[in-house]
This record gives C-alpha cells, sequence and structure tokens, in this order.
C-alpha cells in the first residue's frame, strides 16, 4: 500500500525549498503594485521553482477552496523596508531590477540624524548629499543613500552592481566615520570601480524606460499579473468600506468559497464573480487550485479595515492639529460584553475646508476601554489618548461631558483634573443633560406630577401586554395617522412629548378603546378593572387633562431648544440665545399659561362630553389650639388651588432650575457676550477695551496668553468698520477674517477660542447608536482594534470617500513580505 505521509527526507527537502520561496518572495508584491509599470523580470528561473514547490505541496496536501488555509503565510512574515541597503545583501535579479526601477530613497529634509557615542557627537548631514565643484556649481549626489537601520552610508550603484573584487566601504559594510567622509566621498566619486557601476545603472534604468529589458514577453505578462491583482485588491477595498457604512457583518459561520453561511463578504464577492470579468478570473484560480493566496480571509479584512481607518484617522488629526484649538467630548456606556466603552470625540474649527471658508466640525476618532470610571481613571485614559495622537494638552480649550459625578465633580472630577494642567481648557455640561434634569427637577416638584406622567405609562403598558388589546386601539385609531401611544423615555426627558401628543390630541378615542377593552370578554379581569379605573378616574378627569395641557406645550417648547442643541455645529453664543428665549417662554407662560390650559383642557372636556370643573375636595377641618389665630387662614377654591399647587409649582420649579443649571453659560456670556454681535457690541470705547482686557487675562495660563487685549481692541473696532453688511454670526465674522489673510491675528483667535467651545454630547451619543449597531450580541467577541475601525469608517463616512485607493494598494503592498503565486 502507498505511504499516506511523507518520509523525514522529503518533508526536510520540502520544507527548504518553501523556506526558499518565501524567502526569493520578499517584496516581490511591488511588481504588482508599483505604479511604474515597466519593471523588468528574470522570471523563469523563478517560476521553475514556484511550479517546483506547488507540485509538492499539491502532493501531501488536497487543493481546497478554504480562504482562510494559506493566508497566514502573509502575517506571519515580517515588515521588509526594502529601500534600506542593510536589507540588500542577498541580491538576486529580481531585487536588484526593482531597486533599480524604484530609484535610491532618502528620508525627508526635517529628519534627524543619530549621534556618535563619543565626545563629538558627529552624524550625518543632508550636506553631503551635494557635491561641490571648484567653479562653484552643486550637483546632487543620487547614489549616496543612508541606511537608517546600520546608520551608515552606502553607494547604490556599487551595492547593486559591484563586482567580486570590489572590497570598498561604501560598496560592501557601509560607511560611519562621519570626521572623514567628506574626503572618502570625494575620493569615492572619482573612482574607476564607482564610475562602471554607475554606466551599469544609468543603461539598465534607461532600459526600463523604453520598455526593453531582457525578457520583453514576460515583463509584459508580469504588468498584466500586477494590473489583476490591484484590481482584485481595489474591489475588495472598496466592499470593505461599503459594509462598514452600512454596519453590516463580515464573517459568518466558515470562511469557504460558495458554501452556505460563508459571511457577507464572501457573499458578495462571490455576487461580483457573476458580472466582474477581473473577480471571476480570481474565483476560477481560487476554485482550480492555481493560487493558494487568496487575500479574503478575516486577516486580510482586518488588515484593510485598519489601513482604512488609519487613513481617515490621520486626515483628522492633521485637520485638528492645523486648527490648534481643539475641546473634546466624552460619554461612556456599557458595550453587549459589559465592558465600559468612553467615545472620544474631537471638536475643532475645521480651516482646511476651502480656501475662504471655515466650519465647526467634530470628530469621533476611537472608544476607549475603560475599567476604572472614576475622575482619575478617565483623566488618564484621557491623558494617554492625547499623547498617542501627539495633541498637546495645552492647546485644549473646551471639555464637554455629561451631569455624571465623575466627570462634573468639583474635587475630584475629570474636569477638575484638566484644569489643574490647563485652566483654560473650559468645562461645559451638556445642554441636553441640563435641559433633561430641568424637567426631571419639575416633575419632582410636587406629587401630582409624579402621578400623570403615572397615569401616561399605565396607558401605555395596558395596551401593549398583549396583541389583541393593541389590536382594539388600532381600532380605535384607525383614522389618525402616524400617531399612537410610546412608553415613556427614563433618559430623554424632552422626548416624552410623542408619548403625550396622542392623549393630547384623541382623548375621546383612546377612551372609547378603555371602554371597549374593559367590554370585552376575552380581557382578563385585571386589565378590565384597570381599563375601568383608567377610562372613569384619569380621562374623565378634568385635573388630568388639564395638566395635560400644560405639560404638552412645556415639553414641547424644551424640545424643540433640545433638538436644537443637538446640532454638529451648534456654537455656544446660539445656544445661549436658544436659551434665553426658552427662559422668556417660561416667564410669559407663567402669567398666561394657566388661563390658556384651561382653554384647552375645556376644549377637550366638551369633546369627551363631561363637565370641565375642577372637583371640589371637602376641607378637612383641624382642631384648632386655643393660641392659634383662625384669620391667618386662606382657603382656595378647587381652581386656585390647581393653579397655586400644581401649575405655579413646577413653572417656578422650571426657573429656578435653569438657573442653576446653566451658570456657566452665564460665564462664557460675560466673558464672550461682546464677541457674539459686534454690531450690537458696546458703542463705548472704555467698555469694549475692558471686555479685551478680561479676555486676555481669562485665556492667559503660565504669563502666556492667545490673544494681546490692547491689540484685540483696535482689531475689533476696526473690524465694526469694514465688515460687509449682514455679517454678524461669529462663524461669518471668522470667514470674513481668514479672507482678509493675517490682518486680525487676535480676532482670528478669539473666535476661535469661542467655537471650539462645545455645547452638548450629542456626537458622542450619535457613536453609541453605532457602538450597538456594529458590536451585537452576534459579534460580542469583537476586538478593540476591529471596533474602532468599523466604528471611524461607519460614522466619519464622508472623509473615508475622499480615501485615494492607489496609495492604499501601495501602502498594503508595501507593509508586510507579501506573496502571490503566479500560474
Amino acid at each position: 500500500m502507498p505511504k499516506r505521509q511523507l518520509s523525514g527526507h522529503q518533508k526536510r527537502i520540502k520544507k527548504q525549498k518553501t523556506e526558499a520561496l518565501i524567502n526569493s518572495q520578499k517584496g516581490a508584491i511591488k511588481k504588482f503594485f508599483s505604479s511604474n509599470e515597466n519593471v523588468q523580470s528574470s522570471v523563469e528561473e523563478h517560476e521553475n521553482l514556484v511550479i517546483d514547490v506547488a507540485e509538492n505541496l499539491e502532493s501531501s496536501n488536497e487543493s481546497s477552496r478554504d480562504v482562510n488555509q494559506n493566508e497566514d503565510l502573509n502575517v506571519e512574515c515580517a515588515p521588509v523596508n526594502i529601500d534600506d541597503p542593510c536589507n540588500w545583501d542577498n541580491m538576486d535579479q529580481k531585487l536588484r531590477d526593482l531597486l533599480v526601477e524604484r530609484g535610491p530613497v532618502r528620508r525627508n529634509g526635517d529628519a534627524t540624524f543619530p549621534k556618535d557615542d563619543n565626545e563629538k557627537s558627529r552624524h550625518f548631514s543632508f550636506v553631503h548629499y551635494i557635491r561641490h565643484l571648484p567653479n562653484g556649481e552643486k550637483y546632487d549626489r543620487k547614489w549616496l543613500v543612508y541606511s537608517e537601520a546600520l546608520n551608515k552610508v552606502f553607494c547604490f550603484c556599487c551595492k547593486l552592481f559591484k563586482n567580486e573584487g570590489n572590497k570598498t566601504q561604501l560598496a560592501n559594510d557601509g560607511f560611519q566615520d562621519w570626521k572623514n567622509i567628506g574626503d572618502r566621498l570625494k575620493s569615492h566619486e572619482t573612482n574607476w570601480e564607482h564610475l562602471t557601476c554607475m554606466n551599469k545603472w544609468i543603461e539598465l534604468e534607461r532600459r526600463f524606460q523604453k520598455n526593453q529589458t531582457i525578457d520583453k514577453s514576460v515583463q509584459q505578462r508580469v504588468i498584466k499579473e500586477r494590473e489583476h491583482w490591484r484590481g482584485v485588491l481595489l474591489r475588495e477595498i472598496a466592499l470593505v468600506e461599503a459594509l462598514a457604512q452600512n454596519n453590516l457583518p463580515f464573517r459568518g459561520e466558515n470562511e469557504k468559497i460558495y458554501q452556505r453561511n460563508n459571511g457577507n463578504f464572501l457573499c458578495f464577492i462571490q455576487m461580483m464573480g457573476k458580472f466582474d470579468l477581473v473577480m471571476q478570473e480570481h474565483l476560477r484560480r481560487i476554485e482550480k487550485g492555481e493560487i493558494h493566496n487568496h487575500y479574503l480571509s478575516h486577516k486580510i479584512q482586518n488588515e484593510l479595515i485598519q489601513m482604512l481607518a488609519a487613513e481617515v484617522k490621520s486626515k483628522i488629526v492633521a485637520i485638528i492639529k492645523d486648527a490648534k484649538y481643539y475641546s473634546v467630548i466624552l460619554d461612556c456606556t456599557p458595550d453587549v460584553s459589559h465592558e465600559e466603552q468612553m467615545s472620544f470625540v474631537v471638536r475643532c474649527v475645521d480651516i482646511s475646508t476651502s480656501p475662504i471658508e471655515v466650519r465647526v466640525s467634530e470628530f469621533f476618532l476611537e472608544f476607549l476601554k475603560v475599567d476604572d470610571t472614576t475622575g482619575l481613571g478617565l483623566f488618564c485614559a484621557l491623558q494617554e489618548v492625547l499623547v498617542s495622537l501627539q495633541l498637546d494638552i495645552g492647546d485644549l480649550r473646551g471639555q464637554g461631558y455629561d451631569n455624571g459625578s465623575n466627570m462634573k465633580g468639583k474635587n475630584k472630577g475629570v474636569q477638575t483634573r484638566v484644569l489643574e494642567v490647563n485652566p483654560r481648557a473650559f468645562y461645559t455640561p451638556c445642554g441636553c443633560h441640563s435641559l433633561n434634569l430641568v424637567l426631571c427637577d419639575m416633575a419632582n416638584s410636587c406629587s401630582k406630577a409624579k402621578t400623570f406622567f403615572g397615569v401616561v405609562q399605565r396607558l401605555y403598558v395596558l395596551f401593549s401586554s398583549s396583541i389583541q388589546r393593541w389590536a382594539i386601539l388600532k381600532d380605535n385609531l384607525k383614522d389618525v395617522k402616524g400617531l399612537t401611544l410610546k412608553t415613556l423615555s427614563q433618559t430623554r426627558w424632552e422626548s416624552r412629548i410623542e408619548s403625550i401628543k396622542p392623549i393630547r390630541y384623541h382623548p375621546s378615542k383612546l377612551r372609547d378603546a378603555l371602554v371597549d377593552l374593559a367590554n370585552d370578554r376575552m380581557t382578563e379581569s385585571i386589565a378590565q378593572s384597570e381599563a375601568k379605573s383608567l377610562a372613569k378616574n384619569e380621562l374623565e378627569n378634568f385635573e388630568f387633562l388639564f395638566a395635560m395641557a400644560i405639560w404638552y406645550k412645556l415639553l414641547f417648547a424644551v424640545n424643540i431648544v433640545s433638538k436644537f442643541l443637538q446640532s454638529e455645529d451648534m456654537c455656544i453664543y446660539l445656544a445661549i440665545e436658544k436659551l434665553k428665549g426658552l427662559i422668556d417662554y417660561f416667564e410669559n407662560y407663567r402669567k398666561v399659561g394657566f388661563a390658556e390650559a384651561m382653554v384647552d383642557a375645556t376644549e377637550m372636556a366638551n369633546e369627551m362630553g363631561i363637565e370641565p370643573k375642577f372637583v371640589e375636595k371637602r376641607i378637612i377641618q383641624r382642631k384648632k389650639q386655643f393660641d392659634e389665630d383662625v384669620t391667618d387662614e386662606v382657603t382656595h377654591s378647587a381652581e386656585e388651588s390647581m393653579k397655586v399647587n400644581y401649575f405655579l409649582v413646577i413653572v417656578d420649579k422650571a426657573l429656578s432650575s435653569f438657573k442653576d443649571r446653566f451658570q456657566q453659560f452665564e460665564v462664557y456670556e460675560k466673558n464672550f457676550g461682546f464677541l457674539f454681535d459686534l454690531e450690537k457690541a458696546s458703542s463705548s470705547d472704555e467698555c469694549l477695551k475692558n471686555h479685551c482686557t478680561n479676555l486676555e487675562e481669562v485665556l492667559k495660563h503660565g504669563g502666556v496668553s492667545d490673544i494681546d487685549g490692547r491689540n484685540l481692541f483696535v482689531e475689533l473696532k476696526c473690524l465694526k468698520q469694514v465688515l460687509p453688511r449682514g455679517v454678524q454670526k461669529p462663524i461669518e465674522v471668522l470667514n470674513f477674517i481668514k479672507l482678509m489673510a493675517d490682518s486680525f491675528p487676535n480676532a482670528w483667535n478669539a473666535y476661535r477660542v469661542l467655537l471650539t467651545i462645545p455645547v452638548s454630547v450629542a456626537s458622542g451619543e450619535r457613536s453609541f447608536s453605532k457602538l450597538k449597531l456594529i458590536k451585537n450580541y452576534l459579534r460580542s467577541t469583537m476586538s478593540q482594534e476591529r471596533l474602532n475601525g468599523l466604528a471611524m469608517l461607519s460614522i466619519e463616512n464622508d472623509l473615508v470617500k475622499e480615501v485615494d485607493y492607489t496609495n492604499l494598494i501601495d501602502s498594503f503592498a508595501s507593509r508586510n513580505a507579501r506573496r502571490v503565486i503566479f500560474k
């Protein structure tokens, strides 16, 4: 019987050939992704090696369509810097051709070189790249290359084309004597061996340019294969982007082509193969076993996700650094795997959008997994991410958090610890959270308000408990479009208006639904009793209708402002303007609201056929003591009691809560108010000068201020005269200042700081919506790196569309030593 396993000798031979193949393929994928299509390749010897190894592999392993089976070799190879001369020791023809095509690569002009350990501390310099002739002319030494790994210089052409007898250091081990490097370079460039190698280099380079390499047919085949692989990766990157933007999962139960439940990624790849010729050819090669490296595994998916996300992230960081001043917005939530995720969002004035206009932008950067949710733990996490992104905490001008004690604490909260490091990082409690807390204060101010929302929730629970009950509700509301009972939100109080709206506009139909439910024989006795109680004691109670009229108008007003504050480009001056308008509405409603609510409640009562009158309750006479003055007692009617003990209580509580919870906004108005509208700014020069001086002190830390108060005063006076008509808002003024170039530097800084201050943490809350879609219960084991990559592609999808796929493919090809087996 034939042997089922290879012998030890055969295994060693197979291993040696496989290692030889891998070593020969380091950097080989550059042939398929280089932008220049004129690459010489003597492929005959290479193909023989590939076919030999492929035959041995096929003899021991049956060809499989498993995508993940053969991809591990790609990621296990360490990254190789092919441009560094330290990696040119094992020179062969294909590597030489590749290097000649790429040419010598140098570091950026602002790079620094390491110094020697001796007392002189000499180092290599860019000066040595220039050759000075006696007549004063200068020539570039293109042949001189520097090795970062060895801290030595080499001769590019001598390293590639040297003869066996060439013993010069620049052609072999490299030169590092920085004291004598000038003399050595002068002697080397006049050496006969160097000139011979230069001639070989130039000759081969010219042949590449004319597409006249040794084997033109093989070269054309390499070019065709390269374009095929570029096309495959281009489609994979586009597919990764599409799946990530729509928050769709990638993988399934298996990773095999043309099998069931193999995931969205492979499923869409198969779909492409039906219509796209490039992907059709790629899948044919996989099916026939002609290739073993498909670049379709989950590891390649992760790599493409990370590369796309890193490209977008680098763009965002560049925008933030260009803007200089920025604010941070942090918010925390537990994910499906019970890990605390902190959303990290940065707000800045984006000045890179166009040559003239600027805009306020908020960018999502990543989710931070935090184990310590105390103020110190969150502050340390914030510091670490700022350091990793190379963002200076000294340029931080705003903090936006919710109203949690670990965030806003005055002693150990995050905002206090940041202010200790940078006093100019102004803390702003989230405006939307503060509005929610105002409504909470109103609802908890009296027992009748608590009871009202309890009745609203009881209505929803009663009908939503079974399908049959909900069908009864729908039958009674069939003429109403877009309205139905909704549960009360425990966190977003302003959204409770959606729960009250159907009761406010259709109380009679809801009462009829309750009556039908109570008379339905199929309804349980407890539900019948609950329905009768709600219909008789609540909906037919004029006091309930009156409370509903009050709460509907108050919640409607708060909801409008809350939605307005949640916009991404919301600025502090607009928020203050809207909050002032909301407070004025409450103050006016305190005067006329009771009468308006009585009118609305009376209309609802007439519609339902009940008497629009408050129920008079019997006054319990308390026994008087001998020293009590009976004349001090004030007896109110039922209507007066409703006004004093209910209406005025909740409105007055709202006004006092507004004052307590928006104190920081008053501080902003005091410091930056004169910038809100230059036309309405104080006409007194002395007053304007005092405002500018005060702002200089506010923006000063460590003896350095963002502005000069006196110069700002002069610039603002000039701006008031030259501003075009209709330019009033700070963002419009900032656009005009940018158009005027560097004419108003202090005003430019002051307005940028003003617009950088956050108003709410709505962007962080929106990122949590994406978090729940990406990391759901079926994908709960997702790694943090993959989560951040997918979240970046989903949230910042506008920036993803601007990514250059060509550069991304070149970067993908150069990250690791790739292997591609030819047919």
